[in-house]
């Protein structure tokens, strides 16, 4: 059975930062292109970041520079560093990987 977990979420200021998780069981990410979404009430579901096979990384123009994705093969998980963040970066947070969605971690930016 293939699960996607995410972790890390919560409520930060302004300008804070967050590192969210992504933990794969029953899948193997290093084989796998994995990418984060975020999804906003009234909004469709929109692309963050992607990290390729190859570790290439790939990033929405509007986190371009404040976000870095990375991998941690051994551990079979993928992170989301995320810095300065703005009221705009609220949402639910989502990995994908290998055609498996996980459910999400909130992220609530906001004074």
């Amino acid at each position: 059975q293939v699960r996607l977990v995410e972790s890390g979420g919560g409520l930060v200021q302004p300008g804070g930062s967050l590192r969210l998780s992504c933990q794969a069981s029953g899948i193997t990410f290093s084989n796998s292109t994995v990418t984060w979404n975020r999804q906003t009430p009234g909004k469709q579901r929109e692309f963050v970041a992607l990290i390729s096979k190859s570790d290439s990384a790939l990033y929405a123009d509007s986190v371009k520079g404040r976000f870095i994705i990375s991998r941690d093969n051994a551990k079979n998980i993928v992170y989301l560093q995320m810095n300065n963040l703005k009221s705009d970066d609220t949402g639910v947070y989502y990995c994908y990987g290998g055609t498996y969605w996980g459910q999400g971690t909130q992220v609530t930016v906001s004074s």
